[in-house]
Parts: structure tokens; sequence; C-alpha cells
């Protein structure tokens, strides 16, 4: 306990001697109430045709996250899988893996490209966007989430935050430095941070199999520990030309570096049934990865409302990874020695435009282009032996693959009146995906989808509070370029439930037609209540499933059938003061999330798309004291799980997840303050269960993961 106490004691006492030194008098004054009445993103998503939450710069700082996983779990119908405190693959209705777009300035992330790269300091603002606009990809079929990076800078400024954590008793810091000023026509603003950190991180195996009658004829008990560190230092620097009023030329470039070290152990008992192919595996990963990318954007304004904007990036990706790995059988025989060295290599470029211009009084019109050309190779090296006779296998794997994506949009804004807008764009986007590899055919795709989309709002009443939303879009999840080759990726211990993986290059998109419809309700100070609906229909539906192919089990992903999704979003936010001014300066947040989903080919119950999270909901507070430089708070979330039917004879299961955060802010002085928050408080453990069943009888596979509380302090002082 000493050593989380003693840290966190030393950034108070160096925040409060600063304070004294520059505000010595300060604790003899009465601090003057501040209330910020009215809010410019909640007025922007009011005015907004198409249906947009904003996300401030100031709600993504607030919790002392440090990465944009751990901001967006909070937010209204956003939902995060895997282990909880870990992040994972970001959702919106519930649904991942590809179904959400997650886009970089307006534009997909491109290959290689990692949100952790980004913190939470480098953003402007948060867009997530329920229906699809012909601006944005319509490969959005649960919606889009645009991370909108600083841009304009409007006054010089040096900020420097130092903080330290600690998790499962392994500390980790972190240094991030912003610097910004303004000269005549030229501005900049450069970020920088270094991350380092230790983890350890057990879970527990548990197999269990059954005969043809439901007998129990296997049971085997693995535990599995991981140790490791990531470091990483990342670079934004961007610099800002006026040209003249309304004309800026920008340069804005990622830089990002990061190590990452792990050993990992695994040990399996078997108590009955038969052995597993090994029964120990010790493995050490040291992984490297740099990242390079640079856009070069020039907002023009043509004069009489028409404006022009333009933007031309280049991204540059390379990953290495040394994995020496070792297996045992059962007495402790060492029975195979592997060596897995790999590399690959992302680069390629974007380029993007919008033209609009006023057509009439309230009406405005935008055309444009989204172009990408990107490429990958990778090199895959396997060397094995063993001097005891068990089966060794060399493997020499290479491909590369290039992908092209062209898209042309045209859209038109028209406030038929000052309480009716009408939003009507269209997107015909096409992709086309070539790869060659040593050991499988060429593969050669093309698609192209054609999207119509419209979006209405109508805003109620003489004061105009109240207000509804309509949209009807055509959207489409693109099969990954890892989805399409058929490369095989074997597991240590292939079984039904563990089976090796490969791609298929058969895959079609998936078409989805959307509804969407919203009520909002606005308060005044802040304050905000919202009912919406949504219903999506998804034809070719791709899931994987598993198939035993030359005596090995093989997960593929397929097109089958149709699937039908909806759902239900609640979303209130409540300044206390909005009711009563004398009430304490307290903020109330809360958002709920149902969703629905089914699957013809697959018969239920519990055939959900996407292993779809059927309840989410968020309940926050934050409370900003009158009298003291203090404001503190916390969000409770919740996912819940259950059962899930992938097809005839796969099944999973998923344990709700609850995340309880907390943080407090002290402000010193003006420029000083300290931020102080726990993460993951309530540390539940993770369950997750992958099952096959057929007429030979099921097996069963349970994980059981730990997780830990997160205690963090940031100091953060503005020079």
């Amino acid at each position: 306990m000493k050593k989380k106490i003693l840290p966190l004691s030393l950034l108070l006492a160096f925040g409060a001697a600063q304070a004294a030194d520059e505000a010595p008098a300060a604790a003899e004054k009465v601090l003057p109430q501040v209330e910020v009445k009215g809010s410019a993103a909640l007025e922007a998503r009011r005015s907004d045709t198409a249906t947009k939450i904003v996300v401030t710069q100031e709600e993504i700082l607030k919790n002392g996250d440090t990465s944009i996983g751990e901001v967006l779990k909070r937010l209204p119908g956003i939902t995060i899988g895997g282990v909880q405190g870990r992040g994972g693959d970001i959702r919106m209705r519930g649904l991942g893996s590809g179904y959400t777009s997650i886009m970089l300035n307006g534009e997909p992330a491109p290959p290689g490209f990692s949100l952790d790269s980004l913190t939470p300091d480098m953003i402007e603002r948060i867009e997530i966007m329920r229906a699809a606009t012909a601006e944005f990809s319509t490969q959005a079929i649960a919606g889009g989430i645009n991370i909108v990076l600083k841009r304009t800078v409007h006054t010089g400024q040096t900020e420097l935050k130092a903080g330290i954590q600690s998790e499962n008793d392994h500390q980790g810091g972190s240094v991030n430095l912003q610097l910004s000023d303004r000269k005549g026509p030229w501005s900049y603003a450069i970020g920088g941070g270094v991350i380092d950190s230790r983890f350890s991180r057990p879970s527990q195996t548990l197999t269990e199999g059954e005969d043809a009658s439901g007998k129990s004829n296997l049971r085997r008990e693995g535990q599995d520990t991981s140790f490791g560190t990531f470091r990483q230092l990342n670079l934004s620097p961007r610099v800002n030309y006026a040209v003249g009023p309304g004309d800026v030329i920008t340069s804005q470039t990622f830089i990002n570096v990061n190590r990452f070290s792990v050993d990992n152990a695994e040990h399996i008992d078997t108590v009955y049934g038969a052995l597993s192919p090994y029964s120990a595996t010790t493995v050490h990963v040291e992984s490297r990865f740099e990242q390079f990318r640079e856009d070069l954007s020039w907002a023009r304004n043509l004069g009489e409302g028409r404006k022009l904007d333009m933007k031309l990036g280049a991204n540059y990706n390379h990953r290495s990874t040394i994995a020496p790995s070792a297996q045992y059988w059962a007495d402790g025989t060492l029975a195979l020695d592997r060596l897995i060295s790999s590399g690959s290599t992302d680069k390629g470029f974007t380029s993007t435009g919008k033209y609009s211009t006023p057509l009439f009084t309230g009406h405005s019109l935008a055309m444009g282009w989204d172009v990408s050309y990107s490429k990958r190779n990778e090199a895959r090296i396997q060397r094995e032996s063993s001097a005891v006779g068990a089966r060794a296998e060399n493997l020499d794997q290479f491909y590369d693959a290039d992908v092209r994506r062209a898209a042309f949009f045209a859209q038109d804004e028209w406030n038929v009146t000052d309480r009716w807008s009408v939003y009507v764009g269209t997107r015909w986007e096409g992709i086309e995906v070539k790869s060659t590899g040593n050991d499988y055919a060429p593969v050669d795709k093309k698609f192209n989808v054609l999207s119509p989309l419209f979006q209405t709002l109508y805003k109620l009443g003489e004061q105009k509070k109240d207000q509804v939303r309509l949209g009807v879009t055509r959207t489409y999840k693109a099969p990954g370029v890892g989805d399409l080759i058929p490369r095989r990726f074997a597991s240590n211990n292939n079984t039904a439930t563990s089976p090796d993986q490969m791609g298929n290059p058969d895959l079609k998109p998936e078409l989805a037609w959307g509804l969407d419809l919203a009520f909002e309700h606005y308060l005044g100070d802040g304050g905000l209540l919202s009912a919406s609906t949504f219903m999506r229909r998804i034809d070719d539906i791709t899931h994987r499933r598993v198939d035993f192919i030359n005596g090995l089990w093989v997960s593929r992903p397929v097109n089958d059938g149709v699937a039908n999704t909806h759902g239900v979003e609640l979303e209130a936010k409540l300044p206390l003061r909005a009711l009563m001014k004398t009430a304490p300066a307290v903020e109330m947040r809360a958002n709920l999330s149902r969703n629905w989903s089914t699957l013809d080919s697959v018969p239920g119950p519990n055939n959900r798309l996407d292993q779809q999270t059927p309840l989410s909901g968020t309940v926050g507070a934050d409370w900003k004291l009158d009298k003291l430089p203090l404001t503190a708070g916390g969000s409770f979330s919740f996912q819940s799980g259950g059962p899930v039917r992938i097809s005839d004879q796969q099944y999973a299961f998923s344990s709700a997840k609850r995340a309880l955060d907390l943080y407090a802010l002290w402000k010193f002085t003006p420029k000083q303050q300290l931020r102080v928050s726990m993460s993951n408080a309530l540390h539940q453990d993770n369950v997750a269960q992958s099952s096959y069943a057929d007429t030979f009888g099921a097996l069963h596979d349970t994980t059981i993961t730990p997780t830990f509380a997160q205690f963090r302090a940031l100091l953060e002082i503005k020079l």
C-alpha cells in the first residue's frame, strides 16, 4: 500500500508548493462561483439535420483516461469487446467486427493504424453518427465514430502532464507535452508523449467433453500466466499557414513507435480423458512497431459561401515479431522447439476532397471524392525441431495484398422551414483487393455499393425544445483482407473449440437497409432527454463456421443468409440546477441500450448477430464544488452477456461485465491541477466459453480471466 501512496503524496506536495509560490493568498479568498450555461456541442447536435452526438475535449479528458477506448465505453450505445479494463474492439449497437466505422478526421483509419497511438490530449472532439451520411464511408451498418484531432491554434501554450499508474502491483508512468503558438499567418502545435507500463495477467481454462449420450469423458484444467512490458513514444506535430481569410493550409504528422515484450506460460493438467497433444507451452514474444502518417490539407474559401476542402495523406507502418516457444509432453519431456519470425509492412496514400456551395437561402449542396491505395507485405518464417520424434514442420509463408478504394458522393442539405430540415445524399464506393502468396492461389476481388441516404429533422412546439428525427440508409460491410486470404494459421492444440484459422476468397460484402427514428427533448442549461430506435436488415451475413478438414478443425468466414437487428437507446443529461437553482453543481448522466437480432440460417434460441451485446448502459455523475477547487465524479457501466448460438454446432457464452470508474480533479491554481482516478474498481472476473456439439458429443472450453483495478495520478501544468 505504501508504494501506491508515496508517489501520490509527492505529487500533492509538489502541486501544493507551486500553488503557494504563485498564489499565496488564494486560501484566504472565497472562490467565485462560475457556471457555464448551455453547451456548444449540445447546440450543434440539436441543429444538425444528421443525427450526431458530439463529445467535447473537456468530457474526453474528464476521467484521466489514457486511451480512446476508455473514453468511448461511457458514451451512449457504445460497448467495448474483450476483457474489461484491457480494451478491445469498439462496438455500436453491440456490433463489432467491421459493423462500426472508425474514422480519423473523417477518413477510415488506415491499415495498421491503432487508435491507441492517439492520446486523449490530441483530440478536439468525438462525433458519434448513428446513421450514415454520404460524406463519410457507408461501411457503417451499426454507425460511425469519427475522431477529430485538434487543428486550430488560438494562443501560445505549453502544457505538461506527468502521471503514474498501478495495476496488480505493477507500476507504470507517462509524460505528455503539448506546445503551441501563433505568429502572423503561421501557427503550430506539437504534441508528444511516452508511456511505460508493466503487466501481469493470469487466466484459467477448463476443457470438458461429453460423449454422444451426454456422459462426461474429458476434463482438463489449464493455468496461464503472462508477464510483459509495453513502451510507446508518440509525436504529432501540426503546422497551419493562413494564406488569407478562410484559406488555410495544414500539415499534420503522426509518429508512433512502440515496443512490446511478453512471457507466457501455459500448463494443462488432464484429470481424465485423452491427453492434449502438448501439456505445457512457454512462449517469449518480442514485437516492434513503427508508424508514420502525414496529412496535408487545404481549406479554401471561394467566396459567396462556396468552399473547397482537399487533403492528401500518406502512411507507412512496419511491425516485426520474434516468438521462440517450447512445448512439453505430460511427463515434462521437451517435445518441440519452435521459432516464429514475422514482419509486415503497410504503406499507402489517401486523397479526399469536398466542394460545397449554397444553391439558395437555406439550401447547401456538397460533392466530393475519397480514394485510397494501400499495399501490405508480410513474411512469416516457422522453424521447428524435436529431439524425441514429435511432428515438426518448417514453413516459409510470404504474401502481399493491394487494396484500392474509390468513393464519390453528393449531398444536399435543405432548411425547408425554420422547423423542418432535410438531408439527401448518395455515395458510390468501390473496393478492389488483390493478393498473392506462396501457399495459396491468387485472390482478385472487386465489389461496389451504391448507397442512397435520407435524414430529416422536425422541431415541435413554440420553443422548439422537442424534435423528431428520421433516417433511411443503405450501408454495407466489406470483407477484410485477412478474411479473404486463404492462409492457415495453426493453433497449438487443434480442437473444435480451438481450431486453425483461414480466410475465404469467395466472401461477398454484407448489404443492409436501415431505419433510424429518434425523439429529443432539450431541458435548457445543458439538459437532454432522448429516445431512439433502429432497425437493420442485413443480406449475405458473414459468420465463422468450423469444419473438420483433412484431419484438422478449421474456422472460416462464410456468407450465410439474412440477419435482422433492432434496438432502443435512451439517453439523459440533467444538471440538478436546471431543476433547483440552490442545488449542488451536479450533472447527472445516463444511457441505456437494448438490442435484439436473429440470423435466419441459424436455429434459435440465442442466434444473435456477431455475439451482439443485448443490454448495456452507463450511469454517472460529476460534482463541481462551489467553495473548493475540486471536481469529482464517477460512472458505472454494464454490459450483459449470456449464451449465443453461432451455427448449428457452435455455441458461445460470456459473462456480464460491470465497470466502476471514479475520478477527482483538484485545481491548485488556474495553471496547475492534479487528477486522480481509479478504473475497473470492481475488478470482476471475466468468463467466456466456446462450445461445439454434434451427434458424436460435445466439447466446452471455459476461460476465467481475473481483472484488476487500475490507479492513476496525473499532474497537469500549464507554463
